[in-house]
């Protein structure tokens, strides 16, 4: 009888393993508190160090997970005494601007795919503003990944006025499991693997597969105008409920968050930015700051690439202990609601602690809850609980008054954003992806039946 061998993948790309000089700095998510060992960190540097890194964890038998940008809030992109598949290497961008097309690897970083787009623009037609760059709608912070985002969904200030990222995406290259050993490289868009690709626009990164390549439609764009507007905290009540009332609402050019910090800060930070001309704008946020003790009102127009760096907030790209949950607001919080939130900031652990909401509706609400994985449609606002720590030894305190904000607000909102993914979340299937979950189990079972890709809270397939 012949014995027949299984073909060993060989790792390829660069390959950092325990007990290297650069581990301690290879290992490292941005979030220090959920602290984790890899039996090695794989840098992908083209899409066969993908495959084979694949190959070789599924011919071995090793648990492994995806890496990209680092900012799994839970560090579900970390494990101990797997392997780290990181794609951060693949970085390059295309882009196409008389097209309205940009074709990027999976790897990038927001701030390099906000500034590369910014260098490729065309001229509008005669009678609207020529342009000097293009841009797709995503977050804020600049270290976080391109693919994270986009496949959790991925709001930011252009959300309103373009859509979520994954609204603007066309097609994905990914890397799925092929019967019991092997991998295949497929791609996705609204003709082929459409399933596939209606997962990948909402569903959540490291579920499926591994993409390796996004393309997107980018929207030219040149000025835009920002306002700052700023209360004292004992303004809180009054400067959240007009808040509420009016962001979701207000033209769909403009979308704004607003930051309500610890009592101890005495800030309460509102930020938007505006399609349009500073003289609009100004007249937009009258609702806003009319008869309210505003102690700050700024409003100016920059080149779209400054507006980046005025929202980027550079503590969320510094690695820190940290811990963040969600939800969302369907209809605008009542008094007891926003009483809550006061009390917990005016007994918040320490002076890094805040609530922060950014207004919906507009251009994401064109979109049915069923037409991409991403569920909440009809949602008015997306709050995130923040809080974050120096010494290890505060961590009990801040992770509780995260997990006793998001339980006392409860009445008042409903689920969570999956890019912002909290472990302690039993009924995480409904909170994340609502309705949606169903299909999605079934897209698993036909992409991934032997649930190869899997986290404590990755999409199970149908057994």
């Amino acid at each position: 009888m012949i014995k027949v061998e299984l073909i060993v993948t060989k790792l390829t790309g660069r390959i950092v393993q325990r007990g290297d000089p650069s581990y301690p700095e290879a290992r490292k998510n941005f979030n220090l508190y959920y602290e984790m060992f890899p039996r090695a960190i794989v840098f992908c540097q083209e899409e066969k160090d993908v495959l084979n890194a694949l190959k070789y964890v599924r011919e071995n038998k090793i648990p492994f997970r995806i890496r990209s940008g680092r900012h799994s809030y839970q560090n579900f992109s970390l494990l101990n005494n797997g392997i780290v598949i990181d794609i951060s290497e693949l970085n390059a961008i295309k882009v196409n601007p008389s097209k309205d097309i940009a074709v990027m690897q999976a790897g990038c970083e927001l701030g390099h795919v906000y500034h590369t787009l910014w260098q490729h623009g065309r001229t509008i037609p005669s009678g609207i503003q020529s342009t000097t760059g293009s841009a797709i709608p995503a977050g804020t912070q600049s270290t976080v990944g391109i693919a994270g985002l986009t496949l959790g969904g991925g709001i930011g200030y252009l959300s309103r006025v373009f859509g979520l990222t994954c609204d603007n995406l066309l097609n994905v290259r990914i890397i799925v499991p092929k019967g019991k050993y092997d991998v295949k490289v497929v791609e996705a868009n609204k003709m082929k693997n459409s399933e596939l690709f209606w997962a990948c626009r909402g569903g959540g990164g490291g579920n499926f597969g591994i993409v390796t390549e996004f393309k997107f439609r980018i929207h030219p764009i040149k000025n835009v105008s920002i306002f700052q507007t700023e209360w004292d905290f004992d303004q809180l009540e009054t400067a959240f409920d007009r808040w509420q009332r009016w962001a979701p609402f207000t033209d769909r050019r403009l979308t704004s968050s607003i930051e309500l910090r610890a009592k101890s800060e005495n800030t309460i930070l509102a930020l938007g930015q505006f399609l349009g001309a500073e003289g609009e704008l100004k007249k937009l946020i009258l609702p806003l700051v009319k008869d309210t003790s505003a102690r700050k009102i700024q409003v100016g127009t920059v080149p779209f690439n400054k507006a980046i760096n005025f929202f980027n907030n550079p503590a969320g790209n510094i690695p820190s202990y940290f811990k963040r949950s969600g939800s969302y607001i369907y209809e605008p919080l009542p008094r007891d609601g926003i009483q809550i939130m006061k009390k917990f900031l005016e007994h918040a652990p320490n002076k890094n602690t805040a609530i922060w909401q950014q207004s919906l509706a507009g251009a994401v609400q064109d979109k049915e809850p069923s037409e991409t994985a991403y569920y909440h449609r009809d949602a008015l606002i997306a709050q995130e609980y923040n809080t974050r720590w120096v010494n290890r030894m505060e961590a009990r305190e801040n992770v509780q008054w995260v997990f006793a904000l998001r339980e006392n607000l409860k009445p008042y909102t409903q689920g969570d954003y999956v890019n912002w993914p909290d472990i302690s979340i039993r009924d995480w299937p409904i909170t994340y992806y609502g309705q949606n979950f169903d299909r999605l189990r079934e897209i698993k079972t036909n992409v991934d039946p032997m649930n190869v890709f899997r986290f404590p809270q990755s999409i199970p397939p149908f057994t």
